[in-house]
C-alpha cells in the first residue's frame, strides 16, 4: 500500500490523513495483528513472541486414536515396526527456496506410528548410529554404567567396571515402512475474476496444486512386500483484494488492500503420510482401518487435548460415556 503525491507538499493534511489511516485499514481488512514482545534481560530490547508451542495436530489424529483404541480392545500381539528411508523423490528444487517438499518424510512416519500408542512398537532403524557405537564400546569392554558387575558363571572372579554383553539385546522388527514423496504438481487448476472501473475495483483468484506419496509395508524376515499405498492430496490457495489507482485533484493515489492464503504444503504431506501409516499399520495389526478413516477431520476439541486418544474420546460421546458412566 502506498500513496504518491504530485503538485502538493508532502505535509498536506490529506496526505497525512491517508498515511495515518492505512495501518487501520490493514487491521480491518486483511486481519493484520501486532505480535507482543518480552524482554529477557535488563537493558535488552524486546523480542517478538508469537503463539505458544503446541502439539503438531493433523486431521488424521482422531483416526489414529481410533485405530489405537481398536487395537487395545483386540488384545492381539503387538507388532514391532521399523521406519526406513521415506524421502523426497520429486526432485523439485529452487535456488531461492531450496527443496519444494519436506526432506523429513521418515521422521513424519515415525511420529505417526508414535500416535498409535501401544498399538505398535517402534524399532529404531533410521539412525541407529548411537546404539551401534555403544555396542562397539561394549565389545571392546569400554562401556560402563558406574557400577561393578560380576560376570555370569564366574562368581569367584572379581567384579568388573564394564558392562558384560552376551548378544541378543536388540529386538527384531516384524515389518518396516519405506517409500517416499513422489509427486508435486504446481498450478493444476487456477482461475479468478478482476474488474476495474476508473482504475478502481476488486480481484479474486484461486489456484490448486497437489502432491502424492507412495509407501509400502515390508516383512522384515522374508522381505516380501505385504502392502503398498499410493495417496494424493490437493491444496487450494486464494488471493483477493481491492485496489485504487487514480488522481484526486492534483494528487495520485495508488492503494491496494487484500489478503491471500494457502493450505500449508508440508502439513498436507504429513497428513497424507499419516493416512498411509494408518492403513499400513492396520494391515500389520490385523484390523481393517476403514471405520477409523471415516473419523478423520479437524475437530475443535483437538486444540485442548494432549493425545490422539483424548482427541478420539472428545469427538465420540459414547466412548466418554463408557469410560465415565457418570458422564463426568
Amino acid at each position: 500500500m502506498r500513496a504518491v503525491t504530485a503538485g502538493q507538499p508532502a505535509g498536506s493534511r490529506r496526505h497525512k490523513a491517508i498515511l495515518q489511516a492505512l495501518p487501520l485499514l490493514c487491521l480491518a481488512v486483511s486481519g493484520c495483528s501486532l505480535p507482543g514482545g518480552i524482554r529477557l534481560a535488563a537493558g535488552e530490547a524486546k523480542i517478538l513472541v508469537g503463539t505458544p508451542v503446541r502439539d503438531n495436530r493433523t486431521p488424521m489424529d482422531p483416526a489414529l486414536a481410533c485405530l489405537a483404541e481398536r487395537a487395545s480392545a483386540k488384545q492381539a500381539r503387538v507388532p514391532v515396526i521399523a521406519v526406513g528411508d521415506v524421502r523426497d523423490f520429486t526432485g523439485k528444487f529452487s535456488v531461492g527456496e531450496g527443496n519444494a517438499v519436506t526432506q523429513g518424510g521418515a521422521l513424519m512416519v515415525a511420529s505417526a506410528l508414535g500416535k498409535l500408542g501401544g498399538a505398535v512398537r517402534i524399532a529404531e532403524r533410521f539412525d541407529p548410529s548411537i546404539g551401534e557405537r555403544e555396542l562397539g564400546y561394549s565389545d571392546r569392554r569400554q562401556l560402563g554404567d558406574g557400577r561393578q558387575h560380576v560376570l555370569g558363571g564366574t562368581g569367584a572372579q572379581a567384579p568388573v567396571p564394564w558392562l558384560p554383553y552376551y548378544g541378543g539385546s536388540i529386538t527384531a522388527s516384524d515389518f518396516y515402512i519405506v517409500g517416499g514423496i513422489t509427486e508435486v504438481n504446481y498450478d493444476i487448476r487456477s482461475g479468478g475474476v478482476e474488474a476495474r472501473v476508473n482504475s478502481a475495483g476488486p480481484k479474486h483468484r484461486t489456484y490448486t496444486q497437489s502432491v502424492a506419496v507412495d509407501l509400502r509395508l515390508v516383512d522384515t524376515r522374508s522381505l516380501l512386500v505385504v502392502r503398498t499405498i499410493s495417496l494424493t492430496k490437493q491444496f487450494t490457495g486464494y488471493e483477493s483484494g481491492f485496489g485504487v489507482f487514480r488522481f484526486f485533484g492534483s494528487e495520485l493515489f495508488d492503494i491496494g488492500l487484500g489478503a491471500k492464503g494457502q493450505e500449508p504444503l508440508q502439513l498436507g504431506i504429513r497428513t497424507a503420510l499419516e493416512e498411509g501409516v494408518l492403513r499400513l499399520a492396520g494391515t500389520a495389526i490385523g484390523i481393517d482401518p476403514g471405520e477409523c478413516l471415516s473419523k478423520a477431520g479437524w475437530i475443535s476439541e483437538a486444540l485442548s487435548t494432549s493425545s490422539p486418544l483424548e482427541v478420539r474420546k472428545a469427538s465420540d460421546p459414547q466412548i466418554a460415556k463408557r469410560r465415565h458412566p457418570s458422564g463426568e
